[in-house]
């Protein structure tokens, strides 16, 4: 008897991580699952359950993680339906038995899918990246389940005090929400000998001039128009590389007659390391709540360049980069103000520097993929 209550407690307690995706497909949400699947691992027995790429249902390996991807049919307000999803997760739920299931949102399609099963015994770790503010024709129909799903959650971890504070939606359950910040990867973001030849290439481009880098997907909430427009106004000398393939790239390449402005396209994780060390702006002119966290901005600011935001109500950005501490924000969607800040840190090379020491230093101290695991792991802990 002795012996079974000792094997019950050294045995692993099992964590099921629920995405819409997982590696190899690019995101802020799916880095997140996959830096806190393979850090849980050495405490936790992790599996993570996804979305295919395509149509077909695969089970992968990834990393010592099983990664279970039911097949794809359609994609509605982009969202992925699967017909054989409820079964995958039924399964694996019934057969498994995890005691934690992680659940990255938003993901409304399984939320609904998710509740009728879940049973009681089992934790439920809601991680809020981001209210739902798009889709507001099917939101209607989105919403009781969310509700439900905050409901049944046993703790509730938004990314930033700001979004917690300004979310509608999760006010009238904040006495079971926690703060778990997002994170990067430091350690991929190291210079190696290699970098440093592509930096100074990456440099010489530029003529000696200082540089603003942007990296982004090009749609229009991440403010890669505001930016072109900005440029005009820019008094100070600079060249500007904008990173990045989107939907309206053709429309911003039209649009721009300038000379000091060269797309570079998409950028390899190599690639994007070595501009963000070359430039001494970052330019990060998102402007909506869509903006949940920025990943690459905390990238930018642990790589010693100093960015330029908007004020996001709500919004994590204007928390991971402190005005006049480690860089600059000006008013929501004002062209003139955003170039006059470019302006302000192009021709201050001491404010420019004291801020992209600051900036290094934020990261270093709360946003690292070591720190994000440690409190997960606490919050775990509590919950179980």
């Amino acid at each position: 008897m002795l012996s079974c209550h000792i094997k019950s407690f050294l045995m692993k307690k099992k964590v099921l991580q629920i995405s819409n995706y997982y590696t190899p497909h690019i995101g802020g949400i799916e880095q997140t699952c996959q830096y806190l699947s393979e850090g849980l691992k050495d405490e936790y027995e992790v599996k993570v359950i996804c979305f295919s790429e395509d149509k077909e249902t695969k089970v992968q390996e990834t990393n010592g993680i099983q990664v279970i991807k039911p097949g794809v049919f359609l994609s509605v307000a982009r969202q992925d339906l699967s017909f054989s999803y409820f079964k995958h997760l039924h399964k694996v739920i019934k057969t498994w038995k995890p005691d934690v299931i992680h659940f990255h949102y938003p993901n409304p399609f399984v939320t609904a899918l998710l509740l009728p099963i879940i049973p009681r015994s089992t934790k439920l770790y809601v991680q809020w990246h981001l209210d739902i503010t798009k889709q507001k024709k099917i939101y209607p129909f989105i919403k009781p389940f969310e509700t439900m799903l905050l409901k049944r959650a046993d703790l509730i971890a938004p990314t930033s005090p700001n979004y917690r504070d300004s979310s509608k939606t999760l006010f009238p359950f904040r006495n079971k929400t926690t703060i778990l910040p997002s994170a990067i990867d430091i350690q991929k973001l190291n210079v190696n000998t290699g970098d440093i030849e592509t930096i100074q290439r990456i440099k010489d481009k530029a003529k000696g001039r200082k540089i603003v880098f942007f990296i982004g997907r090009h749609v229009l909430h991440k403010g890669i128009q505001d930016l072109i427009k900005a440029e005009q106004l820019i008094k100070n000398d600079c060249y500007i590389f904008i990173g990045g393939v989107g939907p309206i790239t053709d429309e911003m390449k039209a649009i721009c007659k300038s000379n000091r402005v060269e797309f570079v396209g998409r950028l390899s994780d190599q690639e994007k390391k070595c501009y963000y060390y070359a430039a001494d702006i970052f330019a990060f002119p998102s402007y909506t709540k869509a903006e949940g966290f920025g990943l690459t901005l905390a990238e930018a600011m642990y790589c010693n360049a100093v960015p330029v935001t908007y004020t996001i109500e709500g919004s994590g950005v204007n928390w991971v980069s402190l005005h006049e501490v480690t860089g600059l924000e000006v008013p929501n969607r004002n062209v003139a103000e955003y170039a006059k800040a470019i302006d302000e840190l192009l021709s201050d090379d001491k404010k420019r520097n004291d801020f992209a020491e600051a900036a290094h230093q934020r990261i270093v101290e709360n946003f690292t993929i070591e720190k994000e695991i440690l409190n997960l792991k606490k919050q775990y802990k509590e919950l179980l």
